[in-house]
């Protein structure tokens, strides 16, 4: 075990899988010489070359669109995209073209294409570039999703995303970057998909949560600890596929559900989750789901506002007391 940043997970598995396969290469917006805003691939040129670290034009659609080409062709890309809000920019080719291609020729073709990059609040970086996305990728067949929320989760996810055959867009954050964890130093380290992570077990209450807000429901559990509530904290780890199998479970033995998520509430993953635990479950619950969510508002430039339009600890302590009705 090293202990690495959430970053330098991620930059170490991208290295040792193209040592590991000439097929795979990394492009986008400044990470050759740069390494990325965000450090992700920093030096990789070094080892690499700027054949396998390659620069491209500030256009997520002529990024995404190469990167689709280049996996069709066999090649494994990982296209970075600096804020994943941009995503909208290169929605044809993600949705139209890429999740649909394999569908299309009867399962003979392969898109092993990773689409990564950050998202998310934490810097202020306003309305355009602060944005929680995943959610709309569950909507469409043909692609996975994946939302690491420690260092090697990062690590085990995005090495099986590169090696898997189709488009996975896959979820970092960036206020996880400078996070620190112990990471395997194994390089067949996997974490497979559609298989959730109970990050601390509980009897009282569930509560589900991905990204930033699994440190933050680990902090709610921490406080709800000490008035003698005991939760249950579920990281699903990948949207799709999704392991409800798991969050079920957790809520058969609770009997209570409170779903909370950075992206906007309304029809934000959350709701898929406590539908399904409602149609699955509804005999073992003792209390309605309780999703918490972003504001329906844009988000912010300043802090102090970002964090109103966002939940908060408080808010999920607040949360789990009302489904146990002691509040």
């Amino acid at each position: 075990m090293s202990k690495k940043t959430y970053a330098m997970a991620i930059r170490d598995v991208m290295a040792e899988e193209m040592r590991r396969d000439e097929r795979v290469f990394i492009m986008g917006e400044d990470v050759e010489t740069l390494g990325g805003v965000f450090g992700c691939t920093r030096d990789l040129y070094k080892e690499f070359g700027t054949e396998r670290v390659r620069n491209t034009p500030i256009s997520e659609a002529a990024i995404v669109g190469a990167g689709v080409g280049a996996a069709c062709t066999g090649m494994r890309p990982i296209v970075e995209l600096m804020y994943m809000d941009f995503t909208f920019v290169a929605m044809d080719q993600l949705i139209n073209q890429a999740a649909k291609t394999r569908y299309i020729f009867g399962g003979n073709a392969k898109i092993p294409l990773v689409i990564r990059g950050q998202e998310g609040i934490g810097r202020g970086n306003a309305a355009t570039h602060s944005q929680s996305v995943e959610t709309i990728f569950m909507h469409f067949p043909g692609l996975k999703v994946a939302c690491p929320s420690t260092a090697a989760d990062a690590a085990g996810l995005l090495r099986t995303a590169i090696r898997d055959d189709n488009l996975v867009m896959f979820f970092e954050h960036k206020a996880l970057y400078a996070q620190k964890g112990e990471v395997p130093d194994d390089p067949e380290f996997l974490v497979p998909f559609g298989k959730a992570d109970i990050k601390k077990a509980g009897t009282d209450v569930t509560i589900v949560a991905n990204l930033l807000y699994v440190g933050r429901a680990l902090e709610a559990a921490a406080e709800l600890e000490k008035q003698g509530i005991s939760a249950e904290v579920i990281d699903p780890r990948t949207l799709v596929p999704l392991d409800m199998d798991t969050i079920v479970s957790s809520v058969k033995k609770t009997g209570r559900l409170v779903v909370v998520h950075e992206a906007h509430r309304t029809a934000g993953w959350g709701a898929e989750i406590a539908a399904e635990v409602t149609q699955q479950a509804f005999p073992y619950l003792d209390a309605a789901p309780i999703r918490l969510g972003a504001a329906q508002c844009p988000l912010p430039f300043n802090l102090g506002l970002e964090n109103a339009a966002t939940p908060q600890v408080a808010d999920i302590v607040k949360a789990a007391r009302a489904v146990l009705y002691r509040d």
